[in-house]
């Protein structure tokens, strides 16, 4: 998957099922089309780029446990 540089002026927002800790901290963006998600303490690192018909698999992907 492409990855977009983090310096983008982007809207990015915390994810609602991040841990309340501090070692899980997902962030995620809508880009009119696509949607860009990366890990808040590595924001420099860049991001993962989902387009519309991705976005859905992966996260039945991650609820299913079939990532793991």
């Amino acid at each position: 998957m492409p990855s977009t540089s983090s310096s983008n002026a982007q809207s990015w927002f915390k994810s609602s099922h991040s841990g309340g800790n501090t070692t899980e901290c997902v962030e995620a963006a809508h880009l009119g089309e696509a949607t860009a998600i990366r890990d808040s303490k590595a924001a420099e690192e860049g991001s993962l780029l989902f387009r519309p018909g991705a976005w859905g698999p992966f996260v039945s992907a991650l609820q299913d446990g079939s990532l793991r």
